[in-house]
């Protein structure tokens, strides 16, 4: 078996909890392996070389969405992505924007995630008159079941917050993740909310008449979910209200 190349990381560096650190970019060689992906080559970086090293993970299997940083450009997943898929062997990895950073290539996108859940009720709205715990749960069709699994699978990664231009030059924009969760309940059949309702919440230049369809959302998502085709529902629902 030949010897595996050499590959070097350009690793963005800064911990705001320290005083006068300030941000860099350090360069790390470590030799390739087979399969090797950039989630192991971090692990071994931080093993061999360099304890301080940031980042996070939980599964390393693209479930937990823990890993998500910008890798040579584009906001993926560190866990699903080889390094075999970069033929030069130069990686530069830097955090993803739009959330705050907490050190290296660790950002807090769980604080993004719950003043979202807030902002926009993510939550069921069942009808409160008809509540009966000792009921046994309505039957739900096969094909809504479906089509609410298809959006349940989004694990909150962050990166189509990162890969729309939208969200980064306006703070307020929900973005994709905010209302592919809000196009879930629409669907649900258990909840209450009317269209009116839901165009309160996202029927504005902040909402679906806010995203400029330039796919980022789409092409980037590491679980492949149909962001755009949410929203373009999400759109004719909203416009149909406004009738």
């Amino acid at each position: 078996m030949s010897q595996g190349r050499t590959l070097t990381f350009n690793i963005f560096r800064y911990d705001p909890q320290v005083s006068g650190d300030k941000p860099k970019m350090v360069k790390y060689q470590i030799e390739e392996t087979p399969g090797m992906s950039v989630f192991i080559a971090l692990n071994l970086l931080r093993e061999q070389q360099d304890s301080s090293l940031q980042f996070d993970f939980v599964c390393r299997a693209g479930i937990c969405g823990s890993c998500a940083m910008v890798i040579n450009g584009f906001p993926t997943l560190a866990c699903r992505t080889l390094t075999s898929k970069y033929p030069q062997g130069e990686i530069t990895l830097m955090p993803l924007p739009g959330f705050e950073l907490i050190g290296d290539l660790s950002v807090n996108t769980g604080k993004f995630m719950r003043e979202l859940a807030e902002r926009l009720k993510l939550w069921l709205h069942p009808d409160q008159d008809d509540v009966d715990v000792h009921r046994l749960e309505a039957p739900m069709a096969p094909e809504e079941a479906a089509r609410l699994y298809e959006l349940e699978r989004c694990v909150e990664c962050g990166v189509c917050v990162s890969a729309c231009a939208t969200k980064q030059m306006r703070e307020t924009f929900v973005g994709a993740v905010g209302m592919m969760k809000l196009a879930r309940f629409e669907l649900d059949s258990r909840d209450t909310r009317s269209v009116e309702d839901f165009y309160h919440v996202i029927g504005n230049q902040d909402g679906v008449f806010g995203c400029m369809t330039l796919l980022g959302c789409q092409d980037n998502c590491p679980k492949d979910l149909p962001h755009m085709q949410q929203i373009a529902y999400l759109r004719r629902k909203m416009a149909v209200a406004l009738v």
